[in-house]
């Protein structure tokens, strides 16, 4: 079964351009003559297949995302963790919530649920709860590695990643793997990355960064972990992707926001 995987947004924390930042990069990203793949929204892809529609991660640039790719309805939301970046685009889920005539599922590991549940209280109230809170219902996912969730003939699979001091959510579905905020892989998720048509990892920067893999450890990874192709998100104003992706071996890439490519899911 095929699917089409968009980058709806591929930056870092404080996306590119960076508020207040002038460098060459930043200034690329709204000029007129610059590079439109410098312009870096919060990181989170978008999944279509068997006509159904999975997001990973819903960051706070989740509208403007949401309004550029015309996503009109969304049928599961899988969560890597609970930082800002990655959740905070939550509430936005509502009108499309509607559209459903059962609640919204939505898959996260215990710890990221729980942050879901505190930050949007108001939607998981159940006495004087706000009549267009987004309906939704979470369900934790088992945290064994390679445990699976199944999702309209898709099987996604939980592959650990070490994110700083934290040990965070990838999947892997089909033959991708989408590892986004990760330091490093643990050794019992490796087996779970064999034989990949495509991996999409974290890289940051080019200097190395406690939390975050840069651009010679992504670079070192797909050669060991040698899939297909790669494209390397997560990425901040340091790296002008032009320049970058110019001295990156053919198959790897630098995902940009928007970018699509099919693969087989299932």
């Amino acid at each position: 079964m095929e699917a089409t995987l968009t980058f709806l947004g591929t930056g870092t924390s404080m996306g590119v351009p960076t508020l207040g930042c002038d460098c060459a990069v930043c200034t690329s990203a709204v000029s007129p003559d610059g590079d439109p793949r410098n312009r870096r929204t919060r990181p989170s892809i978008r999944l279509d297949y068997n006509n159904h529609t999975v997001l990973v991660d819903t960051g706070p640039d989740f509208h403007a995302q949401a309004i550029r790719e015309n996503i009109r309805s969304i049928d599961a939301v899988l969560y890597t963790h609970g930082h800002a970046d990655h959740i905070l685009g939550f509430d936005d889920l509502r009108p499309l919530s509607f559209r459903h005539n059962h609640h919204l599922p939505i898959y996260a590991d215990d710890h990221t649920a729980k942050t879901l549940e505190r930050i949007f209280e108001y939607t998981f109230r159940k006495e004087d709860r706000y009549p267009t809170s987004a309906r939704v219902e979470v369900h934790r996912i088992d945290p064994t590695p390679g445990s699976g969730v199944d999702l309209f003939g898709a099987c996604f699979r939980r592959v650990p990643v070490t994110h700083g001091r934290e040990q965070i959510t990838g999947y892997r579905f089909g033959n991708a793997a989408y590892l986004t905020d990760m330091s490093d892989i643990p050794k019992e998720s490796l087996p779970l990355l064999q034989d990949l048509d495509v991996l999409i990892l974290d890289a940051l920067r080019r200097d190395p960064h406690p939390s975050h893999s840069h651009l010679d450890k992504s670079v070192a990874l797909v050669e060991q972990l040698k899939p297909r192709r790669a494209f390397f998100t997560h990425m901040s104003h340091e790296l002008d992707h032009s320049a970058t992706e110019a001295e990156l071996p053919p198959h790897i890439r630098l995902a940009y926001d928007g970018l699509t490519f099919t693969f087989e899911i299932a």
